[in-house]
């Protein structure tokens, strides 16, 4: 079941929270910059750059996700490893998507950020 009004305003406040603090300077986000997607009970976030052998076209590459479980009222938080398969992270479990972005934000790990 996809997510209503209340919980898509909730995500892109998160989001917009996140991204305040996150994103990369002005003068730069033409070469690297940030966004998220909704997919279902996912919310993906993506890296956004040029094409490193084709400047012209951009690359949408995602590197953090969280999948809601409804039954169980938690985000499961995964990364993308560089077999491009997703991987549950440590902290595996977020209570609210703010929860999620912290986790990503904090990056413990380099997991998410390098």
């Amino acid at each position: 079941m996809a997510f209503n009004e209340v919980d898509l305003k909730r995500i892109e406040k998160a989001a917009e929270l996140f991204f305040a603090k996150h994103r990369p300077p002005a003068h730069i986000r033409s070469q690297l910059d940030y966004e998220y997607q909704v997919t279902g009970q996912s919310v993906e976030l993506l890296k956004v750059r040029p094409r490193w052998d084709s400047p012209s076209e951009i690359m949408k590459r995602p590197f953090a996700k969280a999948t809601y479980v409804r039954s169980q009222n938690y985000w499961k938080v995964y990364w993308m490893r560089g077999n491009l398969k997703w991987s549950p992270y440590e902290i595996s479990e977020a209570k609210t998507i703010d929860v999620f972005f912290a986790i990503v934000g904090a990056d413990k790990l380099g997991c998410f950020f390098g």
